[in-house]
């Protein structure tokens, strides 16, 4: 539920002047807040923010955090709270104005460099985001997400075993991380050790059935050891791929993380005639732009 905070601040009231039976003048009077009215006005819309934030609306989030800072400049948590809504709405310029602000009025606040450090990996520059990450997980060292953007990072620059660590510390941190048990799998059956990836996945879907990211990379890989007998495969791709359509296409997959070696399990098993009807409503539901990227690589 979200509660309902009323912010009330006077603009203007007016105010009359003279005596019984002497000519009435009306004039103007703008009030002006105090400072802890200002303060008790920008905090207020602040928690509605977050409530927002929280629920998923984070344009609705951004525009009354941007009133908060109006209110209260010189908070860093404002800046942070914007940010954080700006970078959810995909605003990144103004989300990176506003982490820049918040780090020149609390430098040693770790949501920020943390913030930072997806940003840069969301730029695709996962060389830059380390060095912010590790600085954020200095001053504050459990912080499950920015172990995985971690994860994420080193797995980009082709340092696996890095990245598995990472991993791996996420999903202690916060035992509920699915994705971060599944990005171990990623990593597992990249350096051979396709067992170990399949109970990670299989973990995955205790945790969260029918994730379609999982239960297409745990097909191909059960595929790869049992292709005389491909049944639970089957039933796996078929639901990932009317899950979300947009695993059938390469390039998506590479988006995801998936190494090669997946990835050429995966083209194998949506090869098989059994999966010819999933696969061809699949690429008819496909994302436009996504196929637009595959036609343009000359990929089937």
């Amino acid at each position: 539920m979200l509660t309902s905070l009323s912010v009330s601040i006077p603009l203007a009231a007016t105010v009359f002047l003279g005596h019984v039976g002497a000519a009435r003048a009306i004039v103007p009077y703008v009030y002006v807040p105090q400072a802890e009215e200002l303060e008790d006005a920008g905090l207020g819309i602040a928690r509605v923010a977050t409530r927002l934030l929280r629920m998923g609306q984070a344009e609705d989030a951004a525009r009354l955090a941007e009133l908060t800072v109006r209110l209260l400049p010189n908070d860093p948590r404002g800046w942070a709270l914007l940010a954080e809504a700006q970078l959810r709405s995909n605003m990144i310029d103004k989300a990176k104005y506003s982490l820049s602000k918040a780090k020149q009025l609390d430098p040693n606040n770790p949501g920020i460099w943390f913030a930072e450090g997806s940003i840069a990996l969301r730029n695709g520059k996962p060389a830059e985001a380390i060095p912010l990450l590790r600085k954020g997980l200095d001053l504050e060292g459990n912080n499950a997400g920015a172990y995985f953007d971690l994860g994420n990072a080193q797995l980009l620059l082709n340092d696996p075993k890095a990245a598995l660590g990472s991993f791996e510390r996420a999903a202690r941190l916060r035992e509920d991380f699915w994705e971060a048990i599944n990005n171990q799998g990623l990593v597992l059956f990249e350096i051979g050790n396709r067992a170990e990836a399949i109970r990670r996945w299989r973990k995955v879907l205790r945790l969260k059935p029918e994730v379609a990211e999982t239960s297409l990379a745990l097909a191909a890989s059960l595929y790869v050891d049992s292709a005389s007998n491909p049944g639970e495969s089957l039933a796996l791709a078929e639901a990932a791929l009317d899950s979300e359509p947009n695993y059938v296409l390469d390039s998506y997959q590479k988006e995801q993380l998936w190494g090669e070696k997946l990835r050429q399990a995966t083209r194998r098993l949506l090869a098989l005639p059994e999966l010819k009807d999933s696969v061809e409503r699949a690429m008819a539901n496909a994302t436009a732009a996504s196929r637009e990227d595959e036609l343009e690589r000359g990929e089937p």
